[in-house]
């Protein structure tokens, strides 16, 4: 390779997995698992317009989710100088915001280390889950080491490392631990009729009903049954979910990659014109990632959380 592979390179499981299509269902499933927690979702709505109800929120509710998937991409694609001065942004950020506990007057920074480590567990056990469950072929092992991948971008949001969970049973206990801080609060309810009616232009209503319609019941469907207790809303059968997470990853998957790339931020043909043709990620390379990685496993199991 003639350029800088970044963070993570093409031998890594983070590269394969983060190029694949269903990552946009984990995100969602992510931003409704991150509202559980009280002082992560007040962190979120008391520092952004993006759930208002009107133009200012509609624009910024799109343009959150398209920073927030171009800084995931910078992460997972980017230089290591990109991916750097991107961490470093992000915790500029964080630093200079604050919420305050409607019950207790208390005043906090979002960037307190456990609301920090909650949103970055919430995301990764969100995109693990969804991939595998949508047949992407990731083994028991792989899982393991992207885990212990993506404690590199948490270093970058601010937190120590060694804190973070990086294989699948810590993070299975990370969540026992955590669940009974979970709530719906107001603003978490907030966050679900958003993500299940996101603001946007009269013309495209329709299509929002159908196409985002059946991205938020995929995400909601996807979400633990805790969550779904939370919510109070109810899921349709875990089979049921499997299978329609199973026919949308063959669905989307199915479109050519240099199709799929060619979206924004578009990080993938950026990093693939750096280092070369042969760096594209592709799920052939963990089905036979004894050549590639170190991780071996059947692709049967399913996250906890």
């Amino acid at each position: 390779m003639a350029g800088d592979p970044g963070l993570f390179g093409p031998r890594s499981v983070t590269w394969q997995l983060h190029g694949d299509p269903m990552m946009w269902i984990a995100g969602v499933r992510a931003l409704y698992l991150q509202a559980l927690h009280p002082r992560a979702v007040r962190g979120v709505v008391q520092n952004s317009a993006a759930f208002q109800r009107n133009e200012q929120g509609r624009r910024d509710a799109w343009g959150r989710l398209m920073r927030t998937a171009d800084f995931v991409g910078t992460l997972s694609y980017g230089t290591t100088d990109a991916a750097e001065r991107a961490g470093a942004a992000v915790r500029r950020i964080h630093r200079a915001l604050s919420a305050t506990d409607p019950a207790t007057g208390e005043r906090y920074g979002v960037d307190d280390p456990a609301l920090l480590l909650w949103v970055h567990c919430a995301e990764v056990d969100s995109y693990l889950h969804v991939l595998r469950r949508s047949g992407y072929p990731v083994g028991a092992a792989q899982a393991d080491r992207y885990l212990d991948e993506q404690r590199e971008s948490a270093r970058l949001v601010g937190l120590d490392p060694d804190t973070v969970p990086g294989d699948r049973a810590a993070l299975a206990a990370y969540f026992d631990r955590v669940r009974p801080e979970l709530a719906l609060t107001p603003e978490a309810r907030g966050v679900d009729d958003f993500l299940r009616r996101p603001p946007a232009p009269a013309p495209l209503v329709p299509a929002r009903a159908v196409l985002w319609g059946w991205v938020a019941r995929l995400a909601y469907g996807a979400l633990p049954a805790y969550a779904h207790e939370l919510y109070g809303r109810p899921a349709p059968p875990p089979r049921a979910v499997t299978r329609r997470l199973r026919a949308t990853g063959r669905l989307l998957r199915a479109i050519p990659p240099t199709v799929r790339w060619q979206l924004p931020p578009r990080h993938i043909l950026r990093a693939v014109a750096r280092l070369g043709p042969d760096t594209r990620p592709a799920p052939y390379k963990l089905r036979h990632g004894a050549a590639i990685l170190d991780g071996h496993g059947d692709a049967r199991g399913e996250l906890r959380g």
